[in-house]
């Protein structure tokens, strides 16, 4: 119990990694899970003591206040911050832990609270000044990023000599039974999906409109679906860490439901970031649509269905062409069994438990910030196996590369 463990956030993520870590307490020491309201912490300590009869702690804290962070850092001295706040919130949290010589994780990366642009730029911007208090920071330990880019690194060591073009494809076929809700933050999943995709080929960016480009992959498990081209983060990074890359994209699916709800959504202005005054009074439009859905954080105990999320590799291998299929399927029921909560939730909060595990162990080590991909992907695949997120390969001889139209 020599070691100490903050968690910030107590959504449906954060409730995952408070289980997760409380399951490995041996290397997570003292565990506090700190939110903005304390109760949500104080019921996922109580669930995790009745569940696991494992105790710990609960702090209240504005993420937003770096004096705040400071003083709860200096208080608890914990040898990681795990951040799983909102994603506004990165760079506060980085900003205490450099302040405070702690080591930091998070699962997503910056975003500014009135602009929808993801990038890693301004948590890059930290490296020197991590590297000069001998700590690090290991952005993206989620699923999409995280699981997904150490899949891209897997298959870079194991599988092929050169990667050439990778498809991230990300399909949840679950159904919580309302018309429409979100699986995580309602602003942060409505801002990725309205805004413009983007893949890189070729060197470059190519922007396209919203929902744009859709193909169709038949998903082990799940079957034919529908998915769509967005922008997300980990393309930013894996351009740069993935040998001869020529092409990346990302695919989500989403039903004919939730896109007809979310552009009306669009088209009345209720996913505007931006104030507008109503009766006297400033709200942002997509912060009052937030309160009208459901917390994704309740859908855990009437979600139904599976995810399946991996990556379709495709290069060259001792001068032949080579293509593999890297892949994870959860079952919504099975996880919300274990922890309380549904499978979206717990593939984001397992990565995060594993990379910070690592870290702890010293089996990941670093002065600076890194993304996951930088670091020997095997430690954490075999962890993957062992912690709840057991994944399968595909290959030349077992893929039917005529069952998608990527």
């Amino acid at each position: 119990m020599s070691k100490k463990t903050l968690i910030i956030g107590a959504g449906g993520v954060g409730n995952v990694v408070a289980f997760k870590c409380a399951m490995n307490s041996n290397t997570f020491g003292e565990i506090t899970l700190a939110s903005r309201t304390v109760s949500k912490c104080d019921t996922i300590a109580k669930n995790i003591k009745e569940k696991i009869d494992i105790s710990i702690n609960t702090a209240s804290i504005d993420a937003d206040s770096i004096s705040q962070l400071i003083e709860l850092f200096e208080e608890i001295k914990p040898n990681i911050v795990i951040n799983v706040a909102l994603p506004y919130q990165d760079l506060t949290i980085m900003d205490a832990c450099i302040a405070c010589g702690i080591d930091y994780l998070d699962t997503a990366n910056y975003e500014h609270p009135d602009t929808a642009k993801f990038e890693y730029k301004e948590q890059w911007a930290r490296d020197k000044e991590f590297k000069e208090k001998s700590i690090m920071a290991l952005l993206g330990s989620g699923f999409d990023p995280g699981v997904t880019n150490l899949f891209c690194a897997y298959a870079q060591k194991h599988y092929f000599d050169e990667i050439h073009t990778i498809d991230i494809l990300d399909c949840n076929d679950g159904d919580h039974g309302y018309p429409f809700a979100t699986n995580f933050n309602p602003e942060i999943n409505l801002r990725e999906v309205s805004a413009n995709g983007r893949y890189w080929e070729n060197g470059e960016w190519i922007e396209t409109n919203p929902m744009e480009i859709m193909q169709v992959w038949d998903y082990p498990e799940v079957g034919k679906r529908d998915s769509y081209l967005l922008y997300h983060e980990e393309m930013e990074s894996l351009i740069k860490h993935i040998k001869g890359l020529k092409r990346i994209r990302f695919f989500m699916t989403f039903s004919k439901s939730y896109l007809n709800h979310m552009k009306c959504l669009e088209n009345v202005g209720m996913l505007g970031i931006k104030e507008i005054e109503h009766k006297g009074m400033k709200i942002v439009p997509m912060e009052f649509l937030s309160t009208l859905l459901p917390d994704p954080a309740s859908l855990g105990e009437r979600t139904t269905g599976k995810t399946n999320i991996g990556i379709y590799a495709k290069g060259i291998k001792d001068g032949q062409e080579k293509s593999i299929y890297i892949y994870q399927i959860s079952d919504h029921e099975a996880c919300y069994r274990e922890v309380m909560s549904q499978a979206v939730s717990y593939t984001t909060g397992v990565p995060a438990m594993i990379g910070a595990k690592l870290i702890l162990e010293k089996r990941w080590q670093g002065e600076g910030v890194f993304n996951i991909e930088e670091f020997d992907p095997d430690p954490f695949m075999e962890e993957l196996m062992v912690q709840g997120l057991p994944w399968k390969v595909l290959s030349n001889d077992t893929l039917n590369l005529n069952k998608c139209s990527i």
